[in-house]
């Protein structure tokens, strides 16, 4: 982690072999996003204060500091003040970072933003894997806007990629969307720890051993994607969106 976010020099550990740039210096004069970083362990944090405080960072390895000028935008869905109370997070750090807070509701709370976000996270997904911005169904949408979505955008966002799949046309319908269980049946969304969520897993007559089945379809029809579909019994926008997940692009 250290590495990831300060650089590191060339034979500095295993593996170091060239100098690398760390997060802060590639974002030097501009922003770095930090998400949860309530995760930070407490090592961490002591290092990301100091970065703010001496605005420089000092690569793993490197005799020598680099001056950074960053501004630092940082998100976490955890309370900072109880981690600050239990201990778990560091008070100072806390302060240096909590200049302007900005509380962003649940996807619950604003359920009238659905339907923009679905229009958005579509045409991402779209334009990744190469084909047309699929259409939703009235009966789909109502089906996410009764959706409670504990996991926020980044559930929804996994409910398209799984509807995209599904779906294996221009067209996502209700049969499409997949959510917990629980939810469709009005009851709550929330989960203790002996109850984890139910999701149901999109088909697939591929197996365990996923990436090894499209790897030796591909190869046994020379890369001819539109064929090695047909071989898996795929759709061509299904093969295409296994392989962009897998990184098995050619």
């Amino acid at each position: 982690m250290e590495s990831e976010f300060f650089g590191h020099r060339k034979g500095s550990f295993t593996g170091a072999h060239a100098d690398k740039e760390g997060l802060f210096q590639a974002a030097d004069g501009g922003t770095l996003f930090l998400d949860e970083v309530a995760d930070l362990p407490l090592h961490m944090q002591v290092k990301l204060l100091r970065v703010i405080q001496e605005k420089c960072v000092r690569p793993v390895g490197a005799a020598r500091e680099v001056p950074v000028n960053v501004r630092i935008l940082s998100a976490t869905h955890r309370d900072l003040g109880k981690l600050v109370a239990d201990g778990d997070f560091r008070e100072d750090l806390y302060y240096r970072i909590n200049v302007i807070e900005l509380r962003l509701p649940a996807l619950r709370e604003r359920r009238e933003d659905i339907p923009q976000l679905v229009d958005s996270l579509l045409g991402k997904l779209a334009a990744n894997l190469g084909f047309a911005r699929p259409r939703v169904t009235d009966a789909a949408m109502q089906k996410l806007l009764s959706h409670d979505f504990p996991g926020n955008v980044r559930e929804l966002e996994n409910i398209l990629e799984r509807a995209v799949t599904l779906s294996g046309g221009d067209l996502i319908d209700a049969g499409d969307i997949q959510v917990r269980r629980s939810n469709e049946a009005n009851a709550p969304a929330r989960r203790t720890e002996d109850q984890p969520p139910v999701v149901e897993a999109p088909p697939s007559r591929l197996g365990d051993p996923e990436k090894q089945a499209i790897v030796e379809a591909l190869e046994k029809t020379r890369y001819n994607k539109t064929r090695a579909a047909r071989l898996l019994g795929l759709t061509l926008r299904q093969l295409r969106y296994r392989i962009e997940k897998l990184g098995l692009e050619d």
